[in-house]
């Protein structure tokens, strides 16, 4: 059964300021055996959907969502860049394994966020999101950011 994320309570508040913060956190989280994740995915999963975020910020994004995704991320881009992102949004069933991809381990989770913030680092995040459309590297940086405080606020 799936926890509504909406209505989670316990819920860490959490404000990156770089990306450094997001992998010292998640190097935190990995390292304690006492981790507990409040939502529905396990943490080597919340791992990989952040580094695959990342990763595809710079390879590309072939999801093209529904227009009216993309007509109201035009209206909300600013607030969800300066204020972070609401829980309880829902993927399609279908969506949800690509969006949360597994790994063997937490380690190797860890070690795949670790080389996607090196790349986000190194190189230029320019594709279009497929929500709020053009973002420059400093947008996608503060989009990773909120993302990941939603995300890491789940675990505890």
């Amino acid at each position: 059964m799936s926890v509504d994320s909406k209505v989670v309570r316990g819920r860490r508040d959490l404000k990156f300021t770089s990306l450094d913060d997001v992998l010292a956190d998640a190097e935190k989280l990995a390292s304690s055996p006492d981790t507990e994740v409040l939502g529905n995915w396990p943490l080597n999963h919340l791992f990989m959907h952040l580094a695959s975020a990342m990763n595809k910020s710079i390879d590309g994004i072939s999801f093209k969502p529904p227009w009216q995704y993309r007509l109201l991320g035009f209206f909300i881009k600013g607030r969800i860049l300066s204020r972070g992102m609401p829980p309880g949004f829902r993927l399609p069933k279908e969506a949800e394994a690509r969006a949360y991809p597994a790994a063997p381990s937490v380690e190797d989770a860890l070690e795949t966020l670790r080389k996607a913030v090196d790349r986000v680092k190194t190189e230029r995040m320019t594709v279009r999101h497929p929500v709020f459309g053009r973002l420059n590297h400093e947008e996608w940086t503060r989009f990773h950011l909120r993302h990941a405080e939603l995300h890491l606020s789940f675990a505890v």
